[in-house]
């Protein structure tokens, strides 16, 4: 049957109508779950990664009462490997299909038909897997303004509102960063040596909301990211290089409103994904002309990510 990618939530809701026991049902939710985490992953691991991107563009934080202001565009590469995933292993024997594999969010839009199993009655129902949005890459701009205090220590803060990414999808964030200098902490050394190296931090917060065939769902996604960074400045140009770790968990929530052969469902429905967790190494170079800079960058990663910046940084 044609109708809302939501029917799989079936699985996830009222079950009971179809005479199963409360153990089969919670199988059954387990199992819909992973077919929705399928689907949404590459969404939740291409903003973990844009969101990790971005921090710094020097390992020398601000001299006290410095500040910067920069616009950032993270673009992040949704790689081939995750525009399709394997029914078996999302579904199981619960969500079943004819097709090896179905598109996730961001591949092709060709929709799969499924077939939602009840192994308590033996009664199957058929429905339409959409398919996704044949996005190549996400940017996701910001704003990131920094400031210097004590201790060669800076404090960044980093702010989006409400944005149309697509014709379907809006997103909002907030974030804080701190960058500390290490060398510092090495006497006589620490100022001999020709570079400047850091500790860097940051965490942001991103709101997603979305309309996949006529049905809202909202995405939260929250990344952390750990780097240490180094940059040599020569002239107008500053070269950095980074090493660090990321992190994001997201959760996903709809409210699941349609109709499966005649059972009308309303009901809320919220799953929390996996962590993503991987190891990130990104270069880049920054130009500096007077009190303005212009950045760009790459991140290796899962998700590789592509940076450009505009802004004007003092002291």
């Amino acid at each position: 049957m044609k109708k809302l990618f939501f029917i799989i939530l079936s699985a996830l809701i009222g079950l009971s109508s179809f005479g199963q026991t409360q153990n089969i049902l919670a199988n059954d939710i387990a199992q819909g779950e992973k077919l929705i985490e399928a689907y949404f992953t590459p969404m939740a691991g291409s903003f973990g990664a844009g969101l990790n991107s971005g921090w710094y563009n020097t390992a020398k934080p601000h001299s006290l009462g410095g500040f910067d202001l920069t616009f950032t565009l993270n673009t992040v590469i949704i790689p081939n490997s995750v525009k399709t995933f394997n029914i078996a292993d999302a579904g199981g024997t619960t969500f079943t299909s004819t097709e090896n594999e179905a598109s996730t969010i961001f591949g092709s839009s060709d929709a799969t038909t499924m077939t939602y199993n009840n192994n308590s009655t033996g009664l199957g129902v058929d429905f339409e897997m959409p398919g996704g949005l044949k996005t190549p890459a996400v940017p996701l701009p910001m704003i990131q303004a920094g400031i210097g205090l004590i201790k060669n220590t800076a404090i960044d803060i980093r702010y989006m509102p409400m944005l149309n990414v697509g014709n379907n999808i809006n997103v909002n964030l907030f974030g804080v960063g701190v960058k500390h200098d290490l060398l510092q902490w090495i006497p006589g050394i620490g100022d001999a040596i020709p570079m400047s190296l850091s500790l860097q931090g940051g965490y942001t917060s991103l709101n997603t909301e979305l309309k996949i065939l006529g049905q809202e769902v909202s995405l939260k996604t929250k990344a952390t990211t750990i780097n240490l960074v180094a940059s040599k400045k020569l002239l107008m140009v500053t070269g950095y290089v980074g090493l660090g770790y990321n992190s994001a968990t997201t959760t996903f929530t709809t409210d699941a409103n349609f109709d499966l052969d005649g059972i009308q469902f309303d009901e809320k429905v919220e799953v929390a994904f996996e962590s993503n967790n991987n190891l990130r190494t990104n270069i880049g170079l920054r130009l500096n002309m007077t009190v303005v800079t212009i950045q760009a960058d790459y991140t290796f990663a899962e998700y590789p990510t592509a940076t450009l910046g505009l802004g004007v940084s003092l002291r």
